[in-house]
């Protein structure tokens, strides 16, 4: 009998080794490494280092302005993409859901975008940016289209944000999707013989139903978000000058391009991942305590 269960965990174990090792050599090690050089001033090349404490976590908000300006640029595009990704996929899950014959297609076509490589979507949309938008303005007369997409700073954020959406609402649409499916159809139309109007089934009953799912893609956005890297790299590169840099692409700079300061890019990265760790650990605990009360 012992042997029988040994035998058992052992071919566990070895269906789990593989996958296990893969993480412990590409992600593990990796990560404590970088929380590591994270206090030395390492460039990336020479053995010798030396060991510097918190000095990169100062000097990355006092003397490093870029990195404080990419670190609120983040946060504001992170705010919008969240709100609006997850409130457009809401709305064309419940649409779609809502009919009968055509429900297929719209899902198909709305999910189409996020198989699309992010990079490729940027390099997509910069073509329609520049070429596309001004033609159509041209012909059409609607000169709002006519905008510097890319070259304005006050435009560009508005045009990470589109191809954002563009690019991840489809994923969210699949999720809300998947949990309107699980609600059952009695209750609304218990709600709706007793005169409940379309947006009050919604918002009572619902969305009381799904709050799983609003957990799930809430903190598949938010980290995606605070993330960001392909997109913002294809359409503006940061620019014009830093204006669009985020931080992802500011620790790049940093790493790759200011000296190879790998020290300070690590001390840099880890500040995100506290910031996407304390974000992510309210925005869980706060949802899953609204699970518990619906």
């Amino acid at each position: 009998m012992l042997q029988k269960l040994l035998n058992k965990h052992l071919s566990l174990l070895a269906f789990v080794a593989p996958a296990f090792i893969f993480y412990f050599v590409l992600l593990l090690i990796p990560t404590v490494g970088g929380f590591y050089y994270s206090f030395t001033d390492w460039n990336g090349l020479n053995k010798q280092y030396s060991f510097v404490g918190f000095d990169n976590f100062i000097e990355a908000f006092q003397d490093d302005p870029n990195f404080v300006h990419a670190l609120w640029f983040t946060l504001r595009y992170v705010v919008v993409v969240v709100v609006l990704q997850n409130l457009i996929a809401l709305l064309l899950a419940v649409l779609i859901e809502s009919r009968k014959k055509t429900k297929g297609f719209f899902r198909t076509v709305f999910f189409m975008p996020n198989m699309v490589s992010t990079i490729i979507s940027a390099f997509m949309w910069t073509f329609m940016f520049t070429q596309v938008l001004p033609r159509l303005a041209e012909k059409t007369g609607w000169l709002f289209l006519n905008q510097e997409w890319i070259g304005n700073p006050n435009v560009s954020f508005f045009s990470i944000v589109i191809v954002s959406l563009w690019h991840g609402v489809g994923y969210m649409m699949i999720i809300y999707l998947a949990a309107l499916q699980g609600v059952p159809q009695s209750l609304r139309e218990a709600a709706i013989i007793d005169g409940a109007s379309p947006f009050q089934n919604l918002i009572h009953i619902t969305l009381p139903m799904i709050t799983h799912a609003l957990t799930i893609c809430f903190f598949l956005t938010l980290n995606g978000a605070f993330k960001v890297y392909e997109i913002v790299y294809g359409l503006t590169g940061g620019g014009p000058g830093r204006s669009t840099q985020v931080i992802t692409l500011n620790i790049f700079e940093e790493a790759f391009s200011n000296n190879f300061r790998y020290g300070f890019a690590s001390a840099k990265s880890v500040i995100l991942f506290v910031i996407i760790l304390l974000f992510t650990f309210i925005q869980v605990m706060v949802m899953k305590k609204r699970e518990v009360e619906a």
